[in-house]
């Protein structure tokens, strides 16, 4: 799971929007009324929208997409096929986004991927490959071209998750029906649908006495990521840190959150549980609501 997480020691990373610029910013998630300051920490208390604010889907239409070509790997139906599994790790290094993809030994040198995240307007490196019992993971370490520093805006962040999803559909199809995102964009949808009733999880722990641990997982969707942090947010709630994870169907988040510099209390993380699975079972917010 990867977002923006902090280390142990004094360093903290928060999630900021560029209110400057449009590029990265998807034009259907414009909510009515509603702004995020810096660090996505309300400066006023803010009353929960009726509807839920979510991205469509055809936020897939501006993720830039490679071109297919001799590099690309061939599917083979006749094997098991494996659960694709995308992390977006904010925690490892100070300094870095970074990313790890494993689709079982099927990944070649992931040369597509990387030249449709420079796109983005990043500077993307190959930090290192290494195989265990699930397949061969590869890592990258990803900057802002413009700035040098790591990925802070949740929304670049989702389009990074989006971008890498959408190159495995393109190279390796048969990820189609092992992805959530197959079902709309891929050549095979999935054979079950995910229960979003079912498939929602939602954990606060203690994490000291300055902040919180909250663990959710439920079933993946385009600009869930960004869902998530606003949810969080328009509670009064600083994501302080996180961790995004997708695999297969599900998508499994980690944030570090806090309420004024302290740990979230008891009837607060109750709030906020209530009103994350209040969210995210709901059905998709028509466009005319915005």
């Amino acid at each position: 799971m990867a977002v923006a997480m902090a280390s142990a020691a004094s360093y903290a990373v928060y999630f900021t929007t560029n209110t400057n610029t449009n590029k990265y910013r998807f034009p259907i998630f414009q909510p009515k009324n509603h702004s995020w300051p810096a660090a996505f920490v309300s400066s006023q208390p803010i009353i929960l929208e009726e509807k839920s604010v979510r991205l469509s889907s055809s936020i897939m239409g501006i993720i830039p997409r490679a071109t297919p070509s001799a590099t690309a790997v061939e599917s083979d139906d006749t094997d098991t096929v494996p659960t694709p599994k995308v992390i977006i790790d904010q925690d490892t290094d100070p300094d870095a986004t970074v990313v790890e993809i494993t689709f079982g030994d099927r990944l070649g040198a992931l040369m597509d991927t990387m030249n449709a995240l420079k796109n983005l307007g990043l500077n993307v490196a190959k930090a290192n490959v290494y195989l265990d019992s699930s397949g061969k993971h590869n890592k990258f370490a990803i900057t802002k071209a413009d700035t040098g520093r790591k990925v802070e805006d949740p929304e670049l962040l989702e389009a990074i998750r989006l971008t890498i999803i959408n190159n495995l559909l393109e190279y390796h199809p048969e990820s189609s029906s092992q992805l959530a995102m197959g079902a709309t964009f891929g050549v095979k949808p999935p054979k079950e649908k995910v229960d979003v009733d079912i498939a929602t999880h939602i954990r606060v722990d203690d994490d000291g006495p300055n902040r919180s641990l909250l663990f959710v997982e439920t079933a993946d969707r385009p600009g869930l990521l960004v869902d998530l942090v606003k949810i969080i947010t328009d509670v009064n709630i600083t994501v302080e840190s996180g961790e995004f994870d997708t695999e297969g169907l599900l998508a499994k988040a980690k944030f570090h959150v806090s309420y004024k510099g302290k740990a979230i209390s008891r009837p607060l993380q109750q709030v906020l549980a209530n009103s994350l699975r209040y969210f995210l079972r709901r059905p998709t917010t028509e466009e005319a609501s915005f």
